[in-house]
């Protein structure tokens, strides 16, 4: 194993202690779902109407037969991308409460009118991105009353967190993750054993999200700049479900329970991955249709063309190019392109390892 992660297991072994105080009470409750020791029960968390329809978000609490840490999963914050929810989904069904030390919680689906409307990127309800309003606003729309709600009674009583996304309808995405970095070392020291015990082997270094408390837009920052550590994993493309990408984040996120001691076993780290030190975004500066030259997970050199986008007639009007040399991590996937949609994101390597 790399020396980096293993003192980061003695570092996770030092504050499980400090961490794992909610076991001593001996239920435990997010939203309407109240789990004893040894128990898996289902509820939700109940966002009341305000300027708009209220919602019911599905969460679980698995509550281990012995004392641990609390581990919160979450996935669904864009309700079409499906392989990080159905990964969760079969973690429900598979994780045994009885085998486990500590609590989990299980929120698989955040963003029901996404999933059942087929919207990608948005909630319907407000048009606003389900990860880009975090702490949230307890008299904001929809979807603020439920960041609001979610940082409460996920975030607030977890000790650490992990944030599943992946590649929306429009988008062909290679897997990767994102370590979340605090600026505190021991924090930062356990979020990346767990980013490496988790698996994928492409890691982006996230050290740029907003420092404010009340303003930290998405979950993993909200979760990071509360002291909880945090990583961000991505896998599954363009609406798919395919069994790779599903068992990828199934045995990921087992694996850093194994590596939290929530679950009996070794965790397994990846001993090289690509670490991506910046991205490189580029976007349409109009309305068209995308015609793609290059993949999701290959490499480009700076000023690469990546396609063309054309007007309703098929003249081109706009060449798009990577600004940056880097791995493609994920291209648009759809004909359909607007003024601003993202056309793909070009991950930039770092020259070694953090």
């Amino acid at each position: 194993m790399q020396r980096s992660f293993c003192i980061a297991i003695a570092i996770i072994f030092c504050i499980l202690p400090i961490s794992s105080l909610a076991q001593e009470s001996p239920s435990f409750t997010v939203g309407t779902a109240t789990a004893q020791p040894g128990q898996k029960l289902t509820g939700t968390i109940d966002v009341p109407a305000g300027s708009d329809a209220g919602t019911q978000i599905p969460v679980v609490v698995i509550r281990g037969s012995n004392p641990g840490p609390t581990l919160a999963l979450v996935s669904g914050a864009h309700g079409t991308e499906y392989a990080s929810i159905i990964a969760l989904e079969g973690l429900i069904g598979s994780l045994d409460p009885t085998q486990i030390s500590g609590t989990v919680i299980i929120v698989p689906l955040v963003n029901i009118p996404s999933f059942q409307q087929k919207v990608p990127h948005v909630n319907p309800v407000d048009s606003k991105s389900m990860n880009r309003f975090y702490p949230g606003k307890e008299g904001g729309t929809q979807t603020e009353r439920a960041s609001f709600l979610i940082t409460r009674e996920v975030v607030d009583k977890s000790d650490y967190l992990i944030d599943f996304h992946g590649g929306d309808l429009d988008e062909s995405l290679r897997p990767y993750s994102y370590w979340v970095v605090s600026g505190n070392k021991k924090q930062d020291a356990v979020s990346k054993a767990m980013v490496l015990a988790f698996g994928l082997d492409h890691i982006i270094i996230s050290d740029d999200r907003p420092k404010d408390r009340n303003a930290t837009k998405y979950l993993d920052n909200t979760a990071t700049m509360r002291g909880k550590p945090t990583i961000t994993v991505e896998a599954g493309y363009a609406g798919t479900v395919e069994t790779d990408d599903v068992a990828a984040l199934v045995q990921g996120t087992r694996s850093v329970m194994r590596l939290l001691k929530m679950l009996p076993g070794t965790p397994h780290a990846i001993d090289h991955p690509v670490w991506i030190k910046a991205l490189g975004e580029v976007t349409s500066p109009a309305d068209g249709i995308f015609y793609p030259l290059v993949k999701r997970d290959t490499y480009v050199e700076a000023g690469r063309k990546l396609g063309d986008v054309t007007d309703y007639f098929g003249k081109v009007i706009f060449e798009p190019r990577s600004p940056v040399s880097g791995i493609i991590l994920h291209i648009c996937a759809v004909p359909s392109m607007k003024k601003g949609d993202n056309i793909a994101n070009i991950g930039v390597i770092a020259p070694k390892a953090p």
